[in-house]
């Protein structure tokens, strides 16, 4: 049994100093027996007596490796990290008077960190005299936040506060590498200019035969 773990967080072995346990383990039935008893089944066995849980009564040990067993711990812990989501927050600013061309730029780029996760702050900074437009800059991150919907979902409301209209938008969750192609996708042509479908002639082809004197011009 190896006793020498460095910077050991639990008591293992002759380091338990309690009455009674309840040992537990890999197909071994949950019991309650004596420390000596139980420290004779971890060395029959060839593993550790590790306590787990202290403060329960009787005190909870588990017989089990104590490398295998700290193994575990750290890989459980590092799953648990992973797991836990990390949301920046990415400012994105307007004027009042956006136009179409800078406001598709800052769709994509908005579309991109949504996507990635990210909490989109879109805001509308009123310079001067231009707070005289601020049902403009309301309007504007109202159809900032509609063509985000498939994207994101508004958290709050456009909210002034000084010069600054305030609106936030979470991230909806994705469906892997599908959802990437449609963003990609969307994204492109939100910054793509709008073409105009090209017009249909108005001359009629005539397949047949060409007889002389007839005109097929509409």
């Amino acid at each position: 049994m190896k006793r020498d773990e460095k910077k050991q967080q639990y008591r293992i072995n002759e380091q338990i100093r309690v009455r009674e346990v309840r040992i537990v383990g890999d197909d071994i039935e949950s019991m309650v027996v004596s420390t000596q008893r139980a420290l004779q089944m971890a060395e029959q066995r060839g593993v550790d007596l590790v306590e787990i849980s202290p403060n329960a009564e009787p005190p909870v040990c588990r017989l089990i490796d104590y490398s295998k067993f700290v193994y575990q711990q750290k890989k459980k812990q590092k799953e648990m990290k992973a797991k836990q989501t990390v949301v920046n927050v990415k400012e994105i600013r307007f004027g009042p008077q956006t136009d179409d061309h800078d406001y598709n730029f800052k769709l994509k780029h908005a579309i991109g960190f949504l996507s990635d996760g990210d909490k989109v702050k879109a805001y509308v900074f009123f310079k001067g005299r231009s707070i005289l437009f601020k049902e403009q800059g309301e309007v504007l991150l109202l159809r900032f936040a509609s063509d985000l919907e498939e994207y994101g979902k508004v958290e709050s409301l456009p909210v002034l506060e000084g010069k600054r209209m305030t609106m936030f938008i979470a991230p909806k969750k994705t469906s892997g590498q599908q959802a990437k192609k449609t963003v990609e996708a969307n994204a492109d042509a939100a910054e793509a200019p709008v073409k105009k479908a090209p017009q249909q002639k108005a001359r009629k082809e005539y397949t047949g035969p060409k007889v002389e004197g007839e005109d097929f011009d509409d």
